[in-house]
């Protein structure tokens, strides 16, 4: 049997290549009614104590790469993961999002982004501390060419399906991953030592941003919301921001407690709940994250196909038992690889939503009904 490893060949390790369809060709009221009947189960699991959702995310290749440059091929993509989505069987409904790169943060402050072709949008660092950034011009996210090409985005997404469709915010960076587009990284390490005070200010100052943006797209997207968000399984029966904190892992606990958990526990308090997520392995910041006042939901990586630094399933399944906080546990893989890991996590008193990619239909269901037998 050939060694499982991570295919570095790849794009995206969690994409599938579907077909676009036009919002003019696309059956809004039978998706409408697929996601519908899933709705009840959805608040059910967000009521109980403990339970097992199982999601099949489908990701449209290019997405989250150069074709976000485009929002009506976007949607065009996307809702062609919408169809292609329901032929695989799950518990939660996939949903749009109006992802247009992640280093918005950076335009208030008088960046633009830059293009790579083919690649996703990147910006660059353009201070050198954070008494820098507290003392720069800057103007809210919605003012700025990327900001309001996300709100274009937004608004051409709710024209389109009418509400009838779930949509969440657009992905969205913690408070220190904003600030590592503004302050390149081993700077900003340094500032956490040398000027702590300033740093927290700054990361005070992005949440503020972020917060203000949010609160506009909330409104736009009004009841068709599905949160957390972006790489979390999400509905409009769930709650919480969904907020990615990848540079967390690379500090202390005790710093990032000190300088940014106040950041993310202000932006969960506007959304109903923080919800974490980081790349690679974060076993060691599991009792921080725990410890986050309003944490709802936690992600993670689980498969060696998902990452090529999966973490450890039998680890975070002890760890999040009796919790009452959701495991986002996310497994590319066939039914038998994907299963060995998300047993692990399994346990009677665990809230657990088993993310899969497997690639067929008839794999998701097998791998689907293996996954609901844990709970009998």
């Amino acid at each position: 049997m050939a060694e499982v490893k991570f295919d570095t060949t790849l794009r995206d390790s969690q994409g599938t290549a579907v077909q676009p369809i036009s919002p003019a060709d696309f059956d809004m009221d039978a998706y409408a009614d697929y996601e519908a009947s899933l709705l009840e189960k959805n608040k059910a699991f967000t009521e109980a104590d403990s339970g097992l959702l199982v999601y099949r995310r489908v990701r449209a290749d290019g997405v989250f790469y150069d074709k976000c440059r485009d929002y009506k091929e976007s949607l065009a993509l996307q809702l062609g993961a919408l169809k292609a989505s329901m032929a695989y069987k799950a518990d939660v409904a996939n949903f749009l999002e109006p992802w247009y790169g992640i280093g918005y943060i950076a335009s208030c402050f008088g960046a633009s982004y830059g293009w790579n072709e083919g690649q996703a949008p990147h910006v660059t660092a353009a201070f050198k501390s954070a008494k820098e950034i507290l003392d720069a011009d800057y103007v809210p996210i919605a003012q700025t060419a990327e900001g309001k090409y996300i709100l274009e985005m937004v608004e051409y997404f709710m024209d389109q399906t009418k509400g009838k469709i779930p949509v969440s915010f657009c992905d969205l960076q913690s408070p220190l991953n904003m600030l590592t587009y503004l302050l390149p990284m081993n700077d900003l390490f340094m500032e956490v030592y040398d000027s702590p005070e300033e740093l927290k200010q700054a990361a005070e100052l992005v949440s503020g941003l972020l917060i203000d943006f949010l609160k506009q797209q909330q409104e736009m997207i009004g009841d068709a919301l599905a949160r957390p968000g972006h790489g979390f399984a999400s509905s409009r029966a769930f709650r919480g921001v969904g907020l990615s904190d990848d540079a967390s892992i690379m500090l202390q606990a005790e710093d990032y407690e000190d300088l940014f958990v106040d950041c993310d526990v202000r932006i969960g308090q506007q959304f109903g709940g923080m919800v974490y997520h980081s790349c690679g392995v974060w076993e060691k910041k599991i009792e921080m994250v725990k410890n986050i006042s309003n944490i709802w939901m936690a992600d993670g990586a689980f498969t060696i196909e998902t990452d090529p630094s999966p973490n450890n399933p039998a680890v975070f399944g002890e760890a999040f038992a009796g919790s009452g906080i959701i495991l986002n546990a996310r497994a590319v893989g066939n039914p038998e690889n994907s299963f060995a890991a998300l047993r692990q996590l399994w346990k009677p008193n665990q809230k657990l939503i088993a993310v899969t990619y497997c690639k067929t239909p008839a794999e998701q269901e097998q791998l689907y009904n293996m996954l609901h037998q844990l709970e009998a």
